[in-house]
């Protein structure tokens, strides 16, 4: 496994998260058949997210130190009720991502986040070594959208 400072890690995957998909980033070329990728790099640090799906996704995010896999994560997200326009959901779920998450490891979004009635909630078990969690997205008191991920280093 590549030696790195988690602290700079940890660091970089936050800053490439707030870079890519959330930020509406620029997309790169599909690494895969109909999928839509992001890139960050910085120093010998690269992130990489690819997904497929619009309404109903399915994800793999891995980041590189020296061109060596070190960290990944899968996620799974869906709407659960069709009377949310997906686009409504997902605007509100990259404002949640934009958030700081001090207070939960940084993958995904903050604990908690309101805007508007909106809300997004992240349940995250573990750390960065190793850890499974969902977040949801409620309008009122009702869950619309669910997302369930896992990850961990790769050695």
């Amino acid at each position: 496994m590549e030696t790195f400072n988690l602290k700079e890690f940890t660091n970089f995957l936050n800053i490439a998260n707030k870079c890519t998909y959330a930020a509406n980033g620029k997309k790169v070329v599909s690494s895969r058949l109909k999928s839509d990728d992001f890139e960050y790099k910085r120093g010998g640090w690269a992130y990489h997210d690819t997904y497929f799906g619009e309404q109903d996704f399915i994800g793999e995010e891995v980041v590189y130190k020296n061109n060596v896999p070190v960290w990944g994560a899968n996620y799974y997200g869906f709407i659960l009720d069709d009377a949310y326009a997906p686009k409504q959901v997902y605007v509100f779920l990259k404002k949640s991502l934009m958030q700081e998450s001090d207070n939960i490891i940084p993958v995904r979004g903050p604990k908690t986040f309101k805007d508007d009635g909106w809300v997004y909630n992240n349940y995250a078990d573990g750390e960065l070594d190793n850890f499974s969690g969902k977040e949801e997205i409620l309008f009122g008191n009702r869950v619309v959208y669910r997302c369930l991920y896992h990850g961990g280093f790769v050695r």
